[in-house]
C-alpha cells in the first residue's frame, strides 16, 4: 500500500476530490490535468532570444532535480501567435464571481486559422465548490470539459506552492451557432442574460448595474507561445513545457509572461505519487533558479483586467 506520509502537497491536493452528482444525475467531473505555472515579468521579453535564455534555466532546474529534459521539434521554430480576448460586464460581474469567458483564435503567417475557440472557466481554491459547479454549456454541438489543478508559487515569497482549481469547458464556434453572438459581443451587443442562455450556471450571478457584455478593457491580447522542451518526471509521466508572452494588440505593450507545463491523466488515482513529488521538487527548484523573472502576485487574466488600473476583486 502507498503511505501518504511521504506525499508532497500536490498528491495530497489531488486526494481531496469529491464524489457527487450534478442536477441531472451525472457524476461530478474528475480532475484530469495538473498545470504548473510561473508568471513572469514582461520586461524580460525583449527578443526571441529570451525563450532560449529561460529554457536554459529550466534545463538547469531539471538537471538538479533529476528530471528528464529534451528539446521538442517546435522549440526550434518561431513562436505561435494567437489572439485572445475576454468578455465581461462593465462592473466585472463575471470575474468578481470567479467566472471567465474567453475567445481565442490561432494565426498562421498573419491569417486566422481553424475554428475560434470559446472557453468558459470557473476558478476557486475550494475543491468542493469547483467540483460541484456544472460548467456544461447549453449548445447542440461538441464541447470538452477540462478540470484542472493549477499550481503556482505563493504570492508572498518564492519556494512554496498554492493552488487554483480551474473547471473549464471549451468548444469551437462552429459547434454552437447561437454562440456567434459571443464573437460579436466585442462590439457590445450581448447581455449577461443572453450569455446565461449558453452557460446556465451564470444564472447564480446577481447583476447590479448595466448587464451588457463587452471586451474587457477594450483590449485584444496577442499571445506569443513557444514550446521549449519536454520534461520527463519518470513513471510514464511527461509534459511539454512552453513559454508565453501576452501583449496588447496595437502598441505591442507586453504585460505578462508565463512558463507552464501540464500533465494529463484519466483521474486523480491514475498518476503515480512518485511522479507528482518529482514534479513538485522540480517546480520549487525552478522558482529558485528563475527568481529574478518571477511576478508572484498576478495571473495572466488578472493582468488583462488590471490594464487600465481599475482592479476587480482579486480571488486568484
Amino acid at each position: 500500500m502507498h503511505s501518504h506520509q511521504d506525499d508532497g502537497q500536490i498528491a495530497q491536493w489531488l486526494a481531496e476530490h469529491q464524489t457527487g452528482n450534478y442536477a441531472d444525475g451525472r457524476r461530478y467531473d474528475d480532475i484530469q490535468y495538473l498545470q504548473c505555472k510561473l508568471i513572469l515579468k514582461p520586461d524580460r521579453f525583449t527578443s526571441a532570444r529570451v525563450f532560449k535564455e529561460f529554457a536554459a534555466l529550466v534545463q538547469q532546474a531539471a538537471a538538479t532535480t533529476g528530471v528528464g529534459y529534451q528539446h521538442t521539434p517546435k522549440s526550434q521554430q518561431r513562436p505561435e501567435v494567437r489572439e485572445v480576448l475576454f468578455l465581461d460586464t462593465g462592473g466585472y460581474h463575471l470575474y468578481n464571481n470567479s467566472f471567465i469567458v474567453r475567445r481565442r483564435i490561432a494565426y498562421e503567417d498573419g491569417f486566422a486559422i481553424g475554428d475560434p475557440e470559446i472557453v468558459f472557466k470557473y476558478r476557486s481554491d475550494d475543491m468542493a465548490k469547483a467540483q460541484s459547479l456544472d460548467v456544461r454549456p447549453r449548445i447542440d454541438g461538441k464541447y470538452k470539459i477540462k478540470f484542472k489543478l493549477e499550481v503556482m508559487p505563493l504570492k508572498e515569497r518564492i519556494g512554496g506552492i498554492r493552488r487554483l482549481l480551474s473547471h473549464n469547458v471549451e468548444f469551437g464556434l462552429s459547434q454552437a451557432p447561437q454562440a456567434a453572438r459571443i464573437v460579436m459581443s466585442s462590439l457590445g451587443n450581448m447581455s449577461l442574460p443572453e450569455l446565461t442562455q449558453i452557460f446556465p450556471t451564470l444564472g447564480t450571478i446577481s447583476c447590479d448595474g448595466p448587464n451588457d457584455v463587452s471586451l474587457v478593457n477594450q483590449t485584444i491580447v496577442e499571445e506569443l507561445l513557444q514550446d521549449i522542451c519536454l520534461l520527463d518526471f519518470g513513471h510514464h509521466t511527461a509534459a511539454t513545457a512552453n513559454l508565453g508572452l501576452w501583449r496588447a494588440r496595437g502598441d505591442h505593450h507586453a504585460f505578462v509572461g508565463e512558463f507552464a507545463f501540464q500533465l494529463r491523466f484519466t483521474g486523480p488515482d491514475d498518476i503515480k505519487h512518485k511522479a507528482l513529488n518529482h514534479c513538485e521538487r522540480f517546480f520549487l527548484e525552478l522558482q529558485q533558479v528563475a527568481a529574478d523573472w518571477l511576478s508572484l502576485t498576478t495571473t495572466k487574466t488578472g493582468a488583462v483586467y488590471r490594464l487600465k488600473g481599475n482592479p476587480p476583486q482579486a480571488h486568484e
